[in-house]
Formats: structure tokens, sequence, C-alpha cells
């Protein structure tokens, strides 16, 4: 998730675009250096691939879902009813729905927030079934002081009622889990275990867990062991360089090849989201290099 502008602005402003002239020399680029080629059939398969837009303003959502077809990217994160034509008009799947949230601090677990919520998830888990789609984001939203016995009571107390609706609909809410150490301070979903729970308590295959890589490397590391232990829990991964969330390449921490065979080994068959804000100039390039890192 963007650490310094919020997704859905972030993403208007995309739609929106930015100099003419710096999206034309990006998508140009693109589409005459042969070495930015590759199909999704000189892919292994074994992991499907999505991407954030929010990391590529400079490109349109057209000119992103041209550039996702020819690198082998089949699906598109963080994607609401607006943008799901433009998804549909390219082949490509809403492989993390958003827009019924309020933001990133107001979430589940205050109750002051409970009927705007509740009101926003009724409408918008059925247009995610209707057009196809499954994976629905939710937040926690921040601590106020709650203690963890009380945000979960909360989180269960907002949830309760759109369970049964996504479940009818065949739709996964999906809480993501973000850091509260350096990038959203006092966020309460801010580590697996405290998600597991809440999913325990919900017990219901229609909730479970965003597992941000980045974030959780930030606040526990154990990537590996815990995808191992809570992949039932887990219905979509995002990626990101560890520190700056920038490429996942040799230049950061963690090994991604050695997460990758582990999300594989734990069967799991959903999208691994690339949201890292590449650093190279050529963006594109980064974006590609890291398919290539996450195809094992």
């Amino acid at each position: 998730m963007p650490e310094n502008q919020n997704r859905r602005s972030a993403i208007k402003n995309m739609m929106a675009g930015t100099a003419a002239i710096t999206t034309a020399g990006l998508f140009s680029s693109f589409k005459t250096d042969g070495k930015h080629m590759m199909t999704d059939d000189k892919l292994k398969g074994n992991i499907k691939h999505s991407v954030s837009p929010w990391c590529y303003g400079e490109l349109t959502l057209d000119q992103l879902c041209e550039v996702c077809k020819q690198i082998g990217i089949t699906g598109v994160d963080l994607c609401g009813p607006k943008d799901w034509p433009t998804l549909q008009k390219h082949g490509m799947y809403s492989s993390m729905c958003n827009g019924a949230e309020i933001n990133l601090t107001d979430g589940f677990g205050d109750t002051q927030f409970h009927a705007t919520l509740i009101k926003n998830y009724t409408e918008m888990i059925p247009l995610v079934a209707k057009n196809g789609y499954t994976n629905l984001i939710c937040f926690s939203g921040s601590k106020r002081g709650k203690d963890d016995e009380t945000a979960w009571k909360n989180c269960i107390e907002g949830l309760k009622p759109l369970i049964a609706i996504a479940e009818k609909n065949k739709v996964v809410l999906c809480m993501e889990l973000l850091n509260s150490k350096v990038d959203h301070k006092d966020y309460q979903c801010n580590n697996v275990e405290w998600g597991v729970e809440l999913a325990k308590r919900i017990n219901s295959e229609n909730f479970k867990l965003l597992f941000d890589i980045y974030h959780m490397q930030i606040m526990e590391g154990d990537i590996i062991r815990n995808i191992t232990n809570y992949h039932q829990y887990i219905a979509h991964y995002h990626t990101g360089g560890i520190p700056g969330r920038n490429e996942i390449d040799d230049t950061q921490e963690l090994h991604y090849p050695a997460v990758m065979k582990a999300i594989v080994a734990s069967g799991y068959k959903g999208y691994v989201g690339q949201e890292f804000v590449p650093k190279q100039k050529d963006k594109i390039a980064s974006l590609r290099n890291a398919i290539k890192i996450c195809d094992v």
C-alpha cells in the first residue's frame, strides 16, 4: 500500500494522467524496445501475477493494462467499479477490489464507523460478485487506545452482518496487514497473529487476510514461517522491497524467490500483487524483472 498518499487519490491522479511527454515516453519505450517483451507463455504459471496501479502513475489504466498483457500479468489490484470496464476491455482481472472502505485509519475496529462501513460494503459486495470478482479489501483502522480484545470484538460486530452477504455472493473480505512501526502509526491489524485470531473468531472462508510482505517484514520478519503456518487464512499477497518499498531485487533485504517458493508450497492459488515503487528510471523494466523474480 502507498506510504505517503492515499491509494484511491493516487489512482485518481493516475487516471487523470501526468505530463503527456512523460507518459508517451515511458509507454513508447515499452512498445518499441524488444527487451521489455515477455508473454505469459514464457512464465512457469505457478504464481498468478497482479500489479497495483498507484505505483505507475505515469501510465493511464489503459496503458498499464497493455503493459501487463505483454509482461504476463493478468490481474490489477485496488480497482473499483469505475475502473472495472477498463480492465474488462483488456481482459484483465480485478484481483483485489476496493471502494467500500472509508480510509486506512477509520475501520472496523471502531464502532463509530460501523454504520458507514456496513452501508458501503452491503452495496459493494454484490457489485463485486456481479462483475465476476472475489476479493474486496477492508481495514481494521487505528487503535485509538483500544486493547486487542476490544478491537477484536468491535471488528466482529462490524463484520458479522457483512459476512452473511459475502458468503451469499461468494466474495472474500480481505483485511490488510499493515506496519505501524514506519508507515501507518497506530494501525491495529499490524501483525499476522492478530489478524489470524480475528479470522479464527469470525470463522468463515469469506474473511481472510491480505498479507503484505513489505509490511510484515518491517513488523516481525519470519515471513516464510508465517506464510507456512498461516497460509489458510491468507487470500492475497503484496510485494515490496525492504526498506523503502522499492524494487524487490538484490538491492533490498528479502530473498523473494524463497518467499515465492514458500507461497507455492503452501498450495496457494491466488494472486501475488506487485506493489513496489520503482526507483529505476525504466519502471517497466523493474516491473518485468519483479515478475521474473517471482516466477518460481
